[in-house]
């Protein structure tokens, strides 16, 4: 294997990081051309300020209303919430009582029947026969 492609690789990132470095200039006004930091003009420095302090309070201005209104989201989101788990308790409490309901409906039902075919048991059994001969006779057709 060849050494001299990675030796001119080091030389020439050597040399490019040398030829940044000297291409920086300072900020501290050592320049020829006299100062250049546009911080020793007082005019300039009262203009930073005074734009800084108009960026800071309209800042400020945006993160009152962002967290004016995510407030108030957050209570309409709260409430919201609060009317959808209250209507889920009222429907499983609705639900949960479903079963009960049917089963006195179904018991009371019964207890009708039964006193109706002691009352008349032979009117019971008749009409029980027609009852069948009548559902034999559609079951053929």
């Amino acid at each position: 294997m060849d050494a001299t492609p990675v030796a001119f690789f080091i030389i020439s990132t050597h040399t490019l990081k040398g030829l940044i470095m000297d291409r920086t200039s300072t900020l501290g006004g050592n320049s020829p051309l006299g100062s250049t930091n546009p911080m020793s003009n007082p005019a300039t420095n009262a203009k930073i300020e005074s734009s800084a302090q108009t960026a800071h309070q309209t800042v400020d201005k945006v993160a009152d209303t962002a967290t004016s209104q995510v407030d108030r989201l957050s209570g309409q989101a709260h409430r919201a919430v609060n009317r959808a788990a209250d209507a889920a308790t009222s429907a499983a409490d609705w639900a949960s009582k479903i079963p009960e309901q049917a089963k006195q409906v179904q018991t009371k039902v019964t207890e009708a029947a039964c006193t109706s075919i002691r009352a008349r048991p032979i009117a019971s059994v008749a009409g029980a026969l027609v009852i069948g001969y009548l559902l034999g006779r559609l079951a053929r057709l």
